[in-house]
């Protein structure tokens, strides 16, 4: 005889489970995402010009961070794919689960930032460090907006000022990161 703190409806226990099959089907296929985009990545590293004519070290040719960054973004990938790969949950995932619309929501957000980002901030009169800003602040206010309204409570004064001061440090950092690490003039 089960204990009644063990024995719960089955309505309570789907929901749960169809969230987990939902969410292993999401990793799953952004996993195989991920590894695409490594691939692609890595192959157009490979193939861009070494500049040999120029007497170029080779480790500054045009072309290594990228492939080691595909290279990571390939292996990162492949292990998100082990660990979401749960065959009785992801069969149920392949044969029909519900799709989770907050989570489509979260992904278009970010990409159509990314999109305004490189499409409108970026190369348009704005210094990088100040887009770059713009770019982190807005994309903390928005995602965070989305997940506190999920949860029933708002924005305020000092959350603001918390993701522009995030924000700001960010411009600042990478700007400096590039132009003086990497050697990489900014727009």
């Amino acid at each position: 005889m089960p204990l009644p703190d063990q024995a719960a409806p089955a309505s309570s226990t789907a929901p749960a489970e169809s969230e987990d099959v939902a969410g292993l089907r999401s990793d799953f296929l952004s996993a195989l995402g991920w590894m695409g985009l490594g691939i692609a990545i890595l192959i157009g590293s490979v193939v861009m010009d070494r500049l040999e004519k120029q007497d170029i070290n080779p480790y500054t040719i045009p072309g290594l961070l990228p492939g080691l960054l595909g290279i990571a973004m390939t292996i990162l990938g492949a292990l998100l794919a082990a660990r979401s790969w749960r065959p009785h949950l992801l069969a149920a995932a392949v044969n029909g689960a519900p799709d989770n619309r907050a989570e489509r929501t979260r992904l278009l957000l970010v990409l159509g930032l990314c999109l305004a980002f490189g499409v409108g901030l970026v190369g348009h009169g704005l210094p990088f460090w100040l887009a770059a800003a713009i770019f982190v602040t807005i994309a903390i206010v928005s995602l965070q907006y989305q997940q506190r309204k999920s949860a029933g409570a708002k924005l305020n004064l000092r959350m603001l000022v918390t993701a522009a001061a995030i924000g700001l440090g960010a411009g600042i950092i990478i700007t400096i990161v590039f132009q003086e690490i990497f050697l990489v003039r900014l727009p």
